[in-house]
C-alpha cells in the first residue's frame, strides 16, 4: 500500500512521455507522410488527364482575362468568412468578458495560427482563449465549443441536403453516381438525418443540460468551467446559428467562384450540392491541418470528378481554397502572437 503513491505517480509520467511522443509522431511524422503520399496520388491523378494541356493554358488565361474578378472576390470573401466568426466569438463571450470586435478578430487570427499543426486543429481554441483575462480562459474554452456545435449543425444539416440531391439524380435513373449505391445512401442519409436532429435539440437545450451534468458529484468541483452555458438563451444561440449559416454560404461561394474561375464548367447548384457533401465528409473525417490540402484533394476529385473530366481545375480549387482560407490567416495570426505576452513569458 506504502507503494501505490509512487506507482500512480511513475505510470503519471510515463503516460505524459508517451502522449508527447504520440504528439510528436503524428505531427512530424505522419502527418507529412500522409500529405506526402496523398500529394503523389493526386498527382497521378493530374497527369491521366487527358486534355491536361488545355486545361493549364485556360487556367493561365484565366489569370489575366476579365474572370479574374472571381478569385479577387473569393479572397476578399476570406475577410467577411473570418469577420462573421470573429462576431460570433464576441458574442459567445459577452457573458464572461466584453470583448471589442479588433481583438476577437486577432483571437480568431491567432487560433488558426495554431491549429496549423495540431490533429482536428484543436489548438485553435488556444489560440482564442489566450485573448482573455486570466481566470475566463477555461470558461471561454467551454462557450467556444458552442460556437464549434453550431458550425457542425450546419454543416451535418447541409451535407443531409448535398447527399439528397445525390439520391434523387440515383433515383432519377442519372448514370454520373452509379457507382454509388442506393440503399447504402438511403441509410446513411436516415443515420445524418437522425444525428442532425439529435445534434439541434441538444444545441437548444445546453442550459438544462448543463444543470443536469453539474449535479454530478465529480463535476461539482469544476462546475465553473462550464455554468456559463446555462445562461444562453434560445435567441442568443439562435444568432450564433444564423452567424455560422452564413459563414457556411460564404464558403460555398468562395467553391462556386473559384471552380468557374478554374474553368471547372458545371451548373451553380450542382457545385454547391457537392460541396455540401464534401464539406460533411472533411467535418467527419479526423486530420490534421498540415495534410489537410491532400485530404482535400482527393475527396474533391472523388465527387467532382464524377461530373466533370477537369482534374486540374478540381484541385487547383481545393488548393486556392485550403490557401485562402487556412494559410493565410494562419500566416497572420503567426505575427500577431508574437505580439502576446503569455508567449514572451
Amino acid at each position: 500500500m506504502i507503494f501505490n503513491p509512487f506507482f500512480s505517480l511513475l505510470q503519471f509520467h510515463i503516460n505524459d512521455y508517451l502522449n508527447k511522443k504520440l504528439k510528436i509522431l503524428l505531427n512530424y511524422l505522419v502527418a507529412p507522410l500522409l500529405f506526402l503520399w496523398l500529394s503523389y496520388s493526386i498527382y497521378i491523378a493530374i497527369t491521366e488527364q487527358k486534355d491536361l494541356a488545355t486545361s493549364w493554358q485556360t487556367i493561365v488565361h484565366n489569370f489575366n482575362s476579365a474572370s479574374k474578378w472571381r478569385l479577387m472576390l473569393a479572397c476578399a470573401l476570406m475577410v467577411l468568412n473570418w469577420g462573421l466568426e470573429a462576431k460570433k466569438w464576441q458574442l459567445l463571450m459577452m457573458g464572461i468578458q466584453s470583448l471589442s470586435y479588433k481583438r476577437a478578430l486577432r483571437a480568431i487570427f491567432s487560433g488558426q495560427a495554431l491549429a496549423l499543426g495540431t490533429p482536428n486543429r484543436i489548438g485553435e481554441f488556444a489560440g482564442r482563449i489566450v485573448f482573455l483575462e486570466e481566470g475566463n480562459r477555461l470558461r471561454g474554452l467551454s462557450l467556444s465549443v458552442v460556437g464549434s456545435l453550431a458550425q457542425i449543425i450546419v454543416t451535418f444539416t447541409m451535407g443531409v441536403v448535398g447527399l439528397m440531391y445525390v439520391y434523387n439524380s440515383l433515383s432519377d435513373g442519372v448514370t454520373i453516381f452509379q457507382e454509388i449505391s442506393t440503399l447504402w445512401l438511403k441509410g446513411l442519409l436516415s443515420i445524418l438525418i437522425v444525428f442532425s436532429i439529435l445534434l439541434i435539440i441538444f444545441y437548444y437545450n445546453l442550459s438544462w443540460i448543463t444543470k443536469v451534468v453539474e449535479k454530478i458529484k465529480f463535476v461539482v468541483k469544476y462546475r465553473f468551467v462550464i455554468e456559463k452555458l446555462e445562461d444562453l438563451h434560445n435567441k442568443q444561440l439562435t444568432k450564433i446559428l444564423f452567424y455560422s449559416f452564413v459563414r457556411y454560404v460564404v464558403y460555398v461561394l468562395q467553391y462556386v467562384l473559384l471552380f468557374q474561375f478554374f474553368d471547372v464548367l458545371l451548373p451553380w447548384w450542382q457545385i454547391s450540392c457537392l460541396v455540401f457533401v464534401q464539406l460533411l465528409i472533411l467535418a467527419i473525417i479526423p486530420g490534421i491541418a498540415l495534410a489537410e490540402l491532400g485530404i482535400r484533394g482527393k475527396v474533391s476529385i472523388a465527387l467532382f470528378g464524377l461530373l466533370t473530366t477537369n482534374t486540374l481545375g478540381i484541385i487547383a480549387t481545393a488548393t486556392s481554397i485550403w490557401m485562402i482560407n487556412l494559410i493565410f490567416p494562419a500566416l497572420a495570426g503567426s505575427l500577431l502572437i508574437l505580439g502576446l505576452k503569455i508567449v514572451r513569458k
